[in-house]
């Protein structure tokens, strides 16, 4: 964080930031021809620590996202209490990192959506410790819709298998997330999420799944995938310009 910035003037920056990020949303499903309300904005918090985050929380965003599960899991304590404060809210956690299956059982205790579901062997776990703890984990399938080998996720083909699996009770697939290739142009990554989003429907059509979410779309790029019918926008450094 900017050592010159003091609590106040972070505070009215980032309520600012959050109020013209979802102007730019607003405007992006406008111009789509979507609703507006169809869109959640993630806050990407990973760049800063609780303090801020809780800042962001306290300008309107009821969605935050990690990266790394024992961030996580130290945030959700450490802003319980302002949280608790405000009955008329609800704060959703977001997991959009690499998920190692050891540190499932503390992440699952705060109810996240993991975004970055990528193997059989990762929904498995999340499926037994859900179980364990008499809860529903709800999921998206990563796909590397770019072709990208340096990135994670799965193939197109592989989401499709991966939801066939038989003997999930505990945990829940509710759509699909991507991220555009490195350094694509805006008419490319555009071509992406449409794959990504026509993906999603192939397999509504033949299987009969319901995966009503789409996370895709981030700072850079979140137009192209609000047109492209992203539900869920990840949005980190423009909520925390002039901050960090």
């Amino acid at each position: 964080m900017n050592a010159m910035s003091q609590p106040h003037e972070t505070a009215q920056r980032i309520r600012r930031n959050w109020m013209a990020v979802n102007d730019e949303v607003r405007h992006a499903a406008d111009a789509a021809g979507r609703d507006p309300g169809s869109v959640r904005v993630i806050g990407v918090s990973k760049y800063v620590d609780a303090a801020t985050t809780e800042m962001l929380f306290d300008a309107g965003c009821s969605d935050l996202g990690e990266s790394r599960p024992q961030v996580l899991w130290q945030k959700a304590a450490a802003i319980a209490p302002a949280v608790s404060a405000d009955p008329q809210r609800n704060l959703r956690w977001h997991m959009i990192g690499h998920v190692q299956t050891n540190k499932l059982r503390r992440m699952l205790r705060f109810d996240p959506l993991i975004h970055s579901v990528d193997s059989e062997r990762l929904l498995r776990a999340i499926d037994q410790e859900a179980s364990r703890q008499q809860r529903v984990a709800e999921v998206l399938l990563e796909v590397n819709i770019s072709g990208d080998e340096s990135k994670t996720g799965l193939s197109p083909e592989a989401v499709g298998q991966l939801l066939k699996i038989p003997g999930l009770t505990a945990v829940r697939v509710v759509g699909l997330m991507a991220m555009a290739g490195w350094g694509t142009e805006s008419a490319e990554a555009a071509g992406q999420f449409r794959s990504v989003a026509e993906l999603r429907d192939r397999l509504v059509e033949s299987g009969g799944y319901e995966l009503p979410e789409l996370s895709m779309g981030m700072s850079g790029d979140f137009r192209e995938a609000i047109a492209a019918g992203a539900t869920m926008v990840r949005i980190g450094s423009a909520l925390f310009e002039g901050v960090i």
